[in-house]
């Protein structure tokens, strides 16, 4: 995949991955005005938890396929419809005994949380963890193939099904409506792919295998002779059905599930330790507010882990090592690049940005969202680079790294929250993602031989420094205004980065050329 065609995939995954993002802000937003603080801590406590089972659980073996998937796509598309089907089989299994699992377990998970009330809302949401696993995939089916395009649209399509789902049933029903939005929404979203798939997708892939059958001449002009004597074709066909195997997805798909297990209880354990801790739905419900905005780094970027991992299992299957190299390379390199803008764009105007959110009532969620902000930004760059090193299927890696780091944020939070509350939660977060993004970056230097160019990072650092002390130059106004001087930041911060050589003309170029575009 060139450098334009990833960033062009990058570019418009991007897109519909804000859009998407700012649907999910006006969710919370409205459901947080809706509920008051109090139940949106409850909401939040209840999706969190079902979304991060389904994220961690469901989402290894859809990723497996994907990874193989696009070994085989362009080369071999009759292994499509063979990994595909063995990979639903086992989803399909997982998933029926997650969902049976979470629901018995309800009146465990309140009691541990020390509120009973709880149950019934945990069953509710129980149904989430199946609809969410259908959307999602096929959401990494596309990926497999390729068709981000068809991602852009069914993200859109997720992001309007929410808004409309999510709060209407929240404004008729409450914290329950709500959380009964989360089971519509990526249903819907699973119906809309399951027709893309069936009547676009699968009719191209059957005339292309046909089309190249006959070209390599595999194919005999007899039913009968086929039975007695099996072509090429058929045979290479049976061959395949044997030789991928269900343990090739497992063995791959079981650390990378530890890995979005560990990975997911790093990103969430703060909210349900400020729950356990401080006892305070009040304060869960700002904390929960501060989480949820300062989140923004890491779901800007999720689309560049989505073009990453396919790309990366590509070239290194076709032992392309300067291509790979090139692909984790100018990730790396854009990420330094955005990142820093975003972190002190978020922190320097964290008041207005919480108030546009969630209003007046959710004030003191700013302090703490802005140092989240950080830790999130360090996160982010170890969640991307995990997929590079996922894609080259050194899954291991990832797995032991994030495990390490939950285990660290759980240990700062015990003793942080104790004493400092809120704003010992994001510091807890904070020290911990700094720390695995710094061992993350070392076996990308270990694997890929990629080393951070310390003369851009010098470059980038000034004109972060100079952006930042500039911003105090502003005023931190509660009304829209703020994002004007935002967007004037954000542009000497580009200016700075353009005198001083960072970034070219080629960079503006590709730019240009991608969002002239259709």
């Amino acid at each position: 995949m060139s450098r334009q065609h990833i960033v062009k995939s990058v570019f418009w995954l991007t897109i519909a991955e804000i859009i998407f993002n700012i649907s999910g802000y006006i969710v919370h937003s409205g459901v947080g005005r809706i509920l008051g603080p109090a139940d949106y801590g409850r909401y939040g406590l209840v999706v969190t938890l079902t979304t991060m089972i389904i994220i961690l659980i469901g989402n290894g073996i859809p990723t497996a396929m994907s990874k193989y998937l696009s070994e085989f796509f362009e080369t071999r598309p009759d292994m499509i419809k063979v990994i595909k089907r063995q990979s639903l089989i086992l989803q399909s299994i997982l998933i029926s005994a997650v969902t049976l699992i979470f629901f018995a377990l309800a009146p465990l998970i309140s009691r541990a949380l020390d509120d009973s009330s709880l149950t019934p809302l945990f069953r509710i949401s129980a149904l989430i963890i199946p609809a969410f696993a259908a959307a999602s995939f096929y959401f990494y089916y596309f990926t497999g193939i390729h068709r981000f395009n068809i991602q852009a649209v069914l993200k859109t399509v997720r992001s309007a099904a929410k808004v409309i789902f999510i709060i209407g049933l929240a404004y008729f029903f409450k914290v329950e409506g709500a959380v009964a939005g989360y089971i519509v929404a990526p249903f819907l979203v699973f119906l809309i792919a399951f027709g893309i798939d069936e009547f676009h997708i699968l009719p191209i892939w059957k005339k292309w295998i046909k089309e190249d059958s006959k070209h390599s001449n595999y194919l005999k002009t007899s039913q009968n002779t086929q039975a007695k004597n099996p072509s090429p074709a058929l045979l290479l066909k049976r061959e395949e059905n044997k030789s991928f195997s269900y343990k090739k997805l497992i063995n791959y798909a079981w650390p990378l599930t530890l890995f979005l297990l560990f990975y997911e209880i790093m990103i969430s354990i703060d909210l349900y330790m400020v729950k356990g801790l401080l006892h305070n739905d009040y304060l869960t419900g700002i904390y929960n507010g501060a989480l949820t905005v300062g989140r923004v780094p890491y779901y800007l970027f999720y689309a560049l882990a989505i073009v990453l991992l396919p790309t990366i299992s590509k070239t290194t299957s076709q032992n392309k090592l300067k291509e790979t190299k090139k692909a984790v390379s100018q990730s790396l390199r854009l990420m330094l690049l955005l990142l820093p803008p975003i972190i002190i764009l978020m922190s320097a105007f964290s008041i207005p940005i919480i108030k546009l959110f969630y209003g007046a009532p959710y004030s003191a969620s700013a302090f703490p969202m802005s140092i989240l902000t950080v830790g999130v930004g360090f996160l982010t760059v170890f969640y991307i680079m995990s997929f590079a090193v996922n894609g080259a299927g050194k899954v291991k890696i990832p797995m032991w790294i994030a495990f390490s780091g939950a285990m660290l944020n759980i240990l700062l939070n015990y003793f942080l929250i104790k004493n400092y509350a809120l704003t010992g939660a994001a510091i807890a977060t904070s020290l911990s993602s700094l720390t695995i993004m710094v061992i993350m970056l070392y076996f990308i230097k270990k694997y890929f031989k990629i080393l951070i160019d310390f003369k851009s990072l010098f470059k980038i650092i000034l004109a972060s420094v100079i952006m930042y002390y500039t911003s105090f130059l502003f005023p931190k106004t509660e009304n829209l205004i703020f994002i004007i001087w935002a967007l004037i930041l954000l542009a000497i911060y580009f200016i700075i980065l353009y005198i001083l050589r960072e970034i070219n003309s080629e960079d503006i170029r590709i730019f240009k050329k991608l969002i002239s575009k259709k």
